[in-house]
């Protein structure tokens, strides 16, 4: 709301954002990274919760007063009474004891609570030899607080966040990824409490060491366990989205980050399906991240059988049961990719049969809901608005969602059976496969390959 306020504004039109009082905080953070005095006009509460009555009051008492005074009064810059002038890149921020460092770095809300790696110059130089770029390249100015991202920033980060050297060339390609416009890092501290994923293919897999087996999703393997880190950490401490005592991120309730997770690249050859990095448009030999959203993960999902229906339907009516709830989001945007993790042993009985464009297909046509418990869903959590008609005659959604105003028609959860991503990884000796939801088009599937620098084998071989 505040950046697009910050649009008008630009075009010489005054604007008056209502916020609710819990977003203040994120409001002027927001406000100082865009650089311009932004009015607000403050609603006390959440107006999803209180009732007719209630709200008319406060609208009355509280939201119109505020309102005319943005429009009449000017605007007042936020406090900067509290904001510090920030070291410049490259100093030395302090001297003393790892104990000492560790507090001094928490105080300064730039830890993610857990101890960090001090970037020492020499640590951090480690990390720029294995890039050929420029460390003071800036790839993009981003929100909250309207920092620069630099290839410096990226390797204190990664240092920070406990990461080898080696993996530098990665961490560039997720932070370019991130820093794309169709990824939305603008968003990233919405109150969902999405959080970023990592998925890594090709040969940088087995070049760093992920593991893509038993496991994959749990902290224990370095790569895995830091990069997936290195990115909650940047999101901290270079975009400024942080909880209290902080100020940036509103995640409700939330959840901590994800591990990178690795493609079981061998099976998938196997078993004669693409690699997700190929399906992202990528050769087999290119080393690739994409980063994408994750608002919720469905159960383990296990299913068993020698037939693929008897696993793909077990999908449709596990998986499909979490999908279903929050695909609202993607209905009002016509946009969104739920993620398929599937076994290696599952994969192997699916694929004796079914493409992956098999799987996609029997899913889209299976996961249905019907048009009144969706239009629920939507208007319990801040659509009160949401209608499919109307979705259908702005072109957002298809025809096939508006055939009746009967709200018992069925209407399918899968929008675009193309976006769903299925890939393969986890535990080959046992049946279970798990399914990742994304926030919309917030954090939307956008991918990198990897650049390595011209001496990499020569730098990988020296670090041992």
């Amino acid at each position: 709301m505040l950046r697009a306020a910050a649009q008008i504004e630009k075009m010489g039109i005054p604007t008056v954002s209502l916020i609710g009082n819990a977003f203040m905080r994120q409001a002027d953070v927001v406000s100082r990274g865009l650089g311009l005095p932004l009015a607000y006009a403050e609603y006390p509460g959440a107006p999803m919760v209180d009732g007719v009555e209630e709200l008319s009051t406060k609208v009355r008492n509280t939201l119109a007063p505020g309102v005319i005074k943005g429009l009449t009064q000017g605007r007042d810059t936020p406090s900067t009474a509290s904001v510090e002038t920030e070291p410049a890149a490259g100093s030395i921020v302090m001297s003393g004891t790892l104990d000492e460092i560790q507090e001094y770095f928490y105080r300064k809300l730039w830890t993610d609570g857990m101890p960090i790696i001090p970037p020492t110059r020499e640590r951090v130089d480690a990390f720029l030899k294995f890039t050929d770029r420029d460390p003071g390249e800036v790839l993009r100015v981003v929100p909250q607080e309207g920092r620069e991202v630099s290839i410096l920033s990226i390797a204190i980060t990664g240092c920070m966040s406990g990461c080898r050297p080696e993996y530098m060339p990665l961490l560039i390609a997720v932070i370019e990824a991130m820093c794309d416009p169709e990824f939305h890092i603008e968003h990233c501290g919405s109150t969902p409490g999405w959080e970023p994923l990592v998925i890594v293919s090709g040969p940088i897999i087995k070049q760093l060491d992920f593991n893509y087996g038993q496991g994959v999703m749990r902290v224990g393997r370095q790569a895995n366990t830091t990069v997936g880190r290195f990115v909650r950490m940047f999101l901290r401490n270079v975009c400024g989205y942080r909880i209290p005592p902080g100020a940036g991120d509103k995640g409700s309730i939330s959840f901590t980050f994800n591990v990178a997770l690795a493609e079981d690249e061998d099976t998938a050859r196997d078993i004669g399906w693409p690699t997700y990095g190929m399906d992202q448009g990528f050769k087999p030999e290119d080393s690739v991240v994409t980063v994408r959203s994750v608002v919720a993960i469905t159960p383990p999902t296990y299913s068993a059988g020698d037939e693929a229906i008897d696993h793909v339907q077990q999908f449709a009516d596990v998986m499909g049961a979490t999908f279903t709830y929050w695909s609202h989001t993607g209905m009002k945007r016509g946009f969104w990719h739920p993620l398929i993790v599937v076994g290696p042993s599952i994969a192997r009985v699916i694929a004796r049969e079914w493409s992956k464009e098999k799987v996609r297909n029997y899913l889209f046509n299976k996961v249905k809901v019907t048009a009144g418990q969706i239009t629920h869903y939507a208007q319990m959590t801040s659509t009160p608005t949401f209608s499919l008609p109307r979705l259908v005659a702005e072109g957002t959604l298809p025809k096939s969602y508006h055939e009746s105003d009967d709200p018992d028609r069925l209407v399918h959860v899968f929008i675009d059976e193309a976006m769903t991503g299925i890939l393969v990884a986890g535990d080959p000796g046992r049946n279970q496969s798990r399914g990742y939801m994304g926030n919309h088009d917030q954090g939307a599937p956008t991918s990198r390959k990897v650049m390595l620098p011209k001496h990499w084998q020569t730098l990988l071989t020296s670090r041992g």
